[in-house]
């Protein structure tokens, strides 16, 4: 009995009675924004329109209120007024407030008070940074539901947020939703908001921004397909009064275009392209992008002085660099018709020869062998002596010329002596 006893497994003790309820703060509170958009809306009420009691006032709730879980309830109501709807209409049974971005004067200085409340509540309480920008990301979506007066608002202090760093630049790309495109919205919000945004800053301020979220050669986008072109882009802001936007845009398309043209040119060096085909193709792309013969230059030269691994020893550099540019010098001259492209290809050769060491006791025989070649004439030459070259190695670089120049000018003394020059 006992070895029988032994061998049976003890039972597990068991629970009864009744169970017991979850602790009060175990509980998942419910989600609930009307509630959290009431208390708001009641403490809007009480402070009514003083911007300043506004801010104060957000600012105590925070600690009683959970701004976290309910940001785009609070961000809804200060900017419209009560909780949006999908597509950017208030539901007519919700609370609202007439404390809000929507229902105030539209005017830059109102606007700018009302910055200053979204500045102060996102300073005080940082972790509605990200709110703040998903809010306004789906704000701009919503552009058609609200009135132009309402869009026109949202877009100046939108504009002066940019300014003063509280929204990132990135918060824009809502604007290229093809239906805001194509029915035009996304185009005359862009003349508000930039209006204010340089208001506040200046362009350069604007541009930096832009770049640093790769939309500074996006903003042709804002127009549909077939008006994407720097003509329309240009008329459409300088008619809104942003000159200086249309002029960006169009130095940033010449920018694009240059290093485009410079990126194929030096493939087409790399292949071995016959020089009338690779003139006649940056011929084409001059007129087409409006780029000047002095851009085009310096191009060319960046191009063929980039396409050779240069020798590191300053006595072999000059005889390689005289070789390699006479073979080239057909293709520079077809783009030195101009006295000006001539001095423009003076000062790269200058600047090139001073920033590379060992190029700086060629630089008299590139601009000999350019002379013969005729890519170089005697006048351009003559006022980079006086007056026209750069300060950097100018006192080595003048000396270096002296007797060509001196022969330049005594010219009708017979070409015999330009060999001397050369040599």
């Amino acid at each position: 009995r006992v070895s029988f006893m032994n061998n049976q497994k003890p039972q597990k003790p068991t629970l009864s009675g009744q169970r017991f309820k979850t602790r009060k703060r175990d509980e998942k509170e419910r989600f609930d924004p009307t509630q959290f958009q009431d208390c708001i809306i009641q403490g809007l009420t009480e402070t009514g329109t003083d911007l300043e009691a506004v801010a104060k006032f957000l600012d105590a709730s925070g600690a009683k209120l959970d701004y976290r879980r309910y940001a785009e309830t609070l961000f809804d109501i200060l900017v419209a007024g009560g909780m949006l709807a999908p597509g950017g209409t208030l539901a007519d049974d919700m609370t609202r407030t007439n404390v809000c971005v929507f229902a105030a004067q539209e005017d830059l200085e109102t606007m700018q008070a009302f910055a200053q409340v979204f500045n102060k509540l996102i300073r005080r309480y940082k972790y509605l940074e990200k709110g703040f920008e998903d809010e306004v990301k789906k704000l701009l979506l919503f552009l058609k539901g609200f009135s132009e007066s309402e869009r026109n608002k949202l877009a100046m202090l939108t504009g002066i947020l940019l300014a003063n760093g509280t929204l990132n630049a990135s918060v824009l790309n809502s604007l290229y939703n093809e239906n805001l495109v194509k029915e035009g919205v996304s185009a005359a919000f862009a003349v508000k908001l930039f209006k204010s945004w340089i208001n506040e800053k200046d362009i350069n301020a604007v541009a930096v921004s832009l770049r640093k979220v790769n939309m500074d050669n996006r903003l042709m986008e804002l127009f549909p397909a077939n008006k994407q072109s720097v003509e329309h882009f240009s008329k459409y802001f300088t008619e809104a009064g942003l000159k200086e936007l249309s002029e960006y845009v169009r130095n940033q398309q010449s920018i694009g275009a240059r290093k485009e043209l410079q990126k194929e040119l030096q493939e087409q060096m790399s292949r071995g392209d016959p020089f009338k085909d690779i003139i006649l193709y940056v011929k084409e792309e001059m007129k087409k992008n409006n780029i000047s013969e002095q851009t085009v230059v310096t191009i060319i030269w960046s191009s063929v002085m980039s396409t050779v691994e240069w020798n590191k020893k300053e006595e072999l550099v000059a005889e390689q660099a005289i070789k390699h540019l006479k073979q080239y010098s057909p293709l520079l001259a077809a783009f030195t018709t101009q006295g000006q492209s001539e001095l423009t290809l003076l000062l790269k050769i200058q600047e090139y020869c001073y920033d590379n060491i060992h190029f700086m006791k060629a630089f008299q025989k590139i601009v000999v062998l350019f002379y013969k070649a005729e890519v170089l004439s005697e006048e351009p030459i003559l006022k980079w002596y006086k007056d026209a070259h750069l300060a950097k190695g100018k006192s080595v670089f003048l000396e270096q010329m002296k007797k060509f120049v001196e022969w330049l000018k005594n010219a009708e003394e017979g070409n015999q002596q330009l060999s001397l020059y050369v040599e």
